[in-house]
């Protein structure tokens, strides 16, 4: 039994998907889970990760659980209790999906001191893991639908500088790999051990704001315009759903990335067998919401 929190979030539901069409028993798992979340067939259930009590009978007699660390953001939310109840389960094995800010802002409050608390407190499980530390996502673009939809128009900061975004698809494909490891050490059926492993998940370019709204409009067949906001005015944005540390990161990752952030790494390819996907494919498939 594998057990996939955030069961209905932009990794979680293609993770479950593929899961489920590998022929795998688990169980869905998010704080609200609404019809169709997941495949038919596939287990739903109830819980806060803020309460790890409410895990329990959820955890209880699983093998394997993908957590998502929620973010440096994600409050009230403590790993070491989730790991708690999940070895009581006899869970043992667990895929962490972190942040790459853990291994490129270690100083930041928010994406490195919180992330690798975090991280620290799986290695010190006892149990078999593997971390998944991740860049930007192609989905944060979703943002961006309101104003597609209504006036054709993206509005960001730094529109002119690049980071390797990756899609979310991508990340729950190899989590799946991970997650589905047969025997000791975590054997994946690649025939590569991943237990005690870290890698780091981007996509195949860098991706700039400008380029991307221009993937936006390729995939809607109309003009989309980019406006390119000021520091100001997107940090104004940000503070109406982020803690104001992480916006502090978050701009300065969007705004004067380090060397290590810009690195395309070859981990989704190593794993997967294949290239990581591009930002346009990822607005192909996704197109419906900025109609």
């Amino acid at each position: 039994m594998i057990v996939v929190t955030g069961a209905t979030g932009n990794v979680g539901r293609p993770l479950v998907q593929a899961l489920a069409a590998a022929g795998e028993q688990l169980t869905a798992v998010s704080r609200g889970i609404p019809g169709g979340a997941a495949p038919e067939g596939v287990r739903h259930r109830r819980a806060d990760l803020t309460d790890a009590e409410s895990l329990r009978p959820v955890l209880d007699g699983a093998d394997a659980l993908f957590l998502h660390d929620g973010g440096g953001g994600a409050q009230g939310f403590s790993v070491p209790d989730i790991l708690d109840v999940a070895k009581a389960g006899g869970v043992g094995r667990i895929v962490l999906l972190s942040s790459q800010g853990v291994g490129t802002r270690p100083e930041s409050a928010s994406h490195g001191v919180v992330g690798r608390a975090r991280e620290d407190a799986v290695r010190q499980s006892g149990l078999e893991w593997t971390i998944l530390r991740a860049g930007g996502f192609d989905s944060n673009a979703f943002a961006w639908a309101e104003s597609v939809r209504a006036g054709r128009t993206v509005s960001a900061p730094f529109g002119d500088v690049g980071l390797p975004t990756v899609d979310p698809d991508d990340i729950a494909e190899v989590a799946a790999v991970m997650l589905r490891g047969q025997g000791h050490g975590g054997q994946g059926h690649d025939g590569k051990g991943h237990d005690g492993k870290v890698y780091e998940l981007t996509g195949p370019a860098l991706s700039t704001p400008r380029r991307m709204a221009e993937a936006i409009a390729a995939a809607l067949g109309e003009p989309v315009r980019f406006v390119e906001q000021s520091v100001e005015e997107a940090r104004a944005q940000l503070l109406q759903f982020m803690p104001e540390p992480v916006v502090t990161t978050t701009l300065q990752i969007l705004g004067t990335p380090t060397p290590a952030e810009q690195r395309i790494s070859p981990d989704v390819e190593r794993i997967l067998g294949r290239p990581a996907g591009a930002f346009a494919a990822w607005a192909e498939r996704n197109i419906a919401a900025f109609r």
